[in-house]
């Protein structure tokens, strides 16, 4: 092969070369511009693309705008009045940085800035559509507009690899709602093929995210306010049972920059395991601030990848911090003392976009904690105390199952106001337990809700917060066992103990259960510790404790909650929708389905044409 002469490459090729990585596309342009926009502080934007970009892009702004001299300045690589020095570049905390974007968007289309500063008589523009820059006066708004015709005319290969306009118009559109989310204070006019396309006023947060996330809206979000010393986490996560089929609705950004890193969108993911249902992406818009020194957002030139310093303190932190806010439920939120505070007397240096209301449900004043809901020890007392006395077998109705309907002597039931999920009035199928509340009506499934109280209290006892109820039996129970299993008796000493269990080895292939756990009294606890010390001996204790652990007690809760068919009481039923209100996460079982409903007057209104 022949080997060429080493030489200096041409300035034009080295510029070509840098757009390649810098402007892949035209969302890339759209991206450079507008963070070069709001770096000079423009509060309103106007954004024309034509022909997806691929014609024409144009970015306007009312932001300080670039001195003429300096404007041959701003087409030059590596010119940039952003940093100075190493240390200017360690603690960077504007979009732009590099000095490379106009330079390598000109390299590869025909560009014109126009600019022109306070105070000034008049403006000026530079362009290079005559193939060399020329700059001359320009009459233009205070500001800077970049314009930018036949992008990739000069390299037509690369041109080749774009998809069509539309799709290539929304992922520019893409780019300026992650900008428009994170600038609430700047009003953006996006123009497509000269026609206006959308428009998003300056507003508070809270308007912005329901303008653009319509999913988020109607208390589909929850909101999020969590501060360190060095640390702080801001924005809206989405309900579970709200999540989507496509991650198109999660915005991550870091000190006000956009990002995809894994590390975050994994910590997120790990906080809503709990509570997601099957393959579904929860919609979130996350800002995380920290020293500028404790993260590089010079990693990759798009900017879109970051690394920090501590990345596994900031992996545990993000995910602790949106499991605390993931662990009360609706129900929970209405009993909470902290809110009944809040509604009383508004919440004092709380920032502007919390409380507004923007014609919809604005997100509440969000309360940081240490830690998740604390568990309710009489709750726990009282629905145990209910469910001991209930039949061990399932009841099958016979014929068409109907509603269980109350005493014809007993007025309907009224629920207090401490009672979210109303009181229950009858069962339907054996499955939903209807029940009243003032302004509607609640439908619950009694499994799912079973199966996430239940699964609640089994992790609180084994995390040691509450010390699990215990029955000493008169009879042991002997469990026959493999003998390669009989090890995990003693290795699991301690893990049985916490659960409320006390074991003995009669023999390498029997054990004796001497004690057990109320809430498993009449379950199939020779099938259950079987699978346990199984699993003890493929995962050991720790990893059960820690990885295996939700997976673990989500089966067992599964197996132990009440099934369908199942006839309940009203004092049974009721003392389940008590124990929803004292649990954690109760609105999604443990597989991430709803556990309840709410059907409001004016809907079943609605239904029957009532008031029509």
């Amino acid at each position: 092969m022949h080997k060429a002469p080493i030489s200096l490459l041409p300035d034009v090729l080295i510029s070509q070369i840098a757009a390649g990585e810098v402007v892949d596309r035209p969302a890339s342009v759209v991206k450079e511009l507008v963070e070069n926009a709001l770096d000079a502080g423009a509060t309103e934007m106007t954004i024309r693309i034509d022909g997806g970009g691929i014609q024409r892009i144009l970015v306007q702004d009312n932001g300080a705008g670039i001195p003429a001299t300096e404007l041959p300045l701003a087409v030059t690589r590596h010119a940039t009045s952003k940093i100075q020095t190493l240390s200017d570049l360690e603690s960077v905390v504007t979009l732009g940085f590099r000095g490379e974007a106009l330079a390598s968007i000109a390299s590869v289309s025909q560009m014109t800035v126009s600019s022109a500063t306070a105070g000034a008589t008049h403006g000026h523009a530079i362009s290079n559509r005559t193939g060399a820059w020329l700059t001359e006066p320009a009459a233009c708004p205070i500001g800077t507009t970049v314009e930018v015709l036949s992008l990739y005319f000069s390299t037509p290969a690369r041109r080749k690899f774009l998809k069509t306009e539309q799709t290539e118009f929304f992922h520019c559109l893409d780019v300026i709602k992650r900008m428009a989310l994170a600038n609430p204070s700047v009003s953006w006019v996006v123009y497509r093929d000269g026609k206006l396309y959308a428009r998003y006023q300056a507003s508070d947060w809270s308007a912005r995210v329901f303008g653009i996330l319509e999913a988020m809206a109607d208390g589909a979000s929850k909101p999020i306010d969590f501060e360190t010393a060095d640390m702080k986490l801001r924005g809206a996560i989405g309900l579970p049972d709200a999540a989507r089929g496509r991650g198109d609705m999660q915005f991550f950004y870091v000190n006000g920059r956009f990002v995809k890193d894994k590390l975050l969108n994994h910590a997120v993911r790990a906080a809503y395991e709990d509570v997601l249902h099957g393959d579904k992406f929860p919609a979130f818009v996350l800002f995380l601030n920290l020293p500028p020194t404790e993260v590089d957002v010079n990693v990759h030139p798009a900017k879109t990848e970051v690394r920090f310093r501590n990345s596994k303190a900031v992996h545990q932190w993000v995910r602790q911090v949106i499991l605390s806010a993931l662990s009360s439920s609706r129900a929970v939120s209405e009993l909470s003392p902290a809110q009944a505070d809040l509604q009383a007397a508004p919440s004092q240096g709380q920032p502007s976009w919390v409380n507004s209301q923007a014609g919809r449900t604005a997100y509440p004043a969000p309360q940081p904690r240490a830690g998740v809901l604390p568990f309710a020890r009489e709750g726990l007392a009282d629905y145990l105390q209910a469910y001991q006395p209930l039949p061990q077998t399932i009841e099958k109705p016979v014929g068409q199952p109907v509603p269980r309907p109350l005493s014809n002597a007993s007025p309907l039931p009224v629920s207090r106001p401490d009672e979210y999920l109303g009181q229950a009035v009858a069962q339907i199928h054996g499955i939903y337990i209807l029940a009243q509340r003032a302004d509607g009506l609640i439908v619950v499934d009694m499994h799912a809700a079973h199966e996430r109280v239940l699964y609640e209290q089994f992790k609180q006892i084994l995390d040691g917060r509450v010390q699990a109820a215990s029955q000493e039996l008169l009879v042991p129970i002997l469990v026959n066992i493999d003998p390669r299993l009989s090890g995990e008796v003693e290795n699991g000493s301690e893990v049985w103990q916490k659960l409320g269990f006390r074991l003995s080895l009669v023999s390498p292939q029997e054990i004796a259960v001497r004690a057990m756990p109320t809430l498993l009294l009449g379950q199939d606890v020779a099938g259950l510790l079987r699978q346990w010390l199984g699993d003890l001996q493929s995962f050991g204790v720790a990893h059960v404790l820690e990885r295996h652990r939700n997976e673990w007690l989500a089966t067992l809760a599964c197996h132990t909650a009440v099934r369908a068919n199942r006839s309940l009481s009203l004092v049974e039923m009721n003392a389940l929708l008590r124990a929803m209100e004292q649990t954690e996460r109760s609105d999604q079982c443990n597989h991430g389905r709803p556990t309840w409903r709410h059907f409001s007057m004016s809907e079943m209104d609605k239904w029957f044409l009532r008031g029509q």
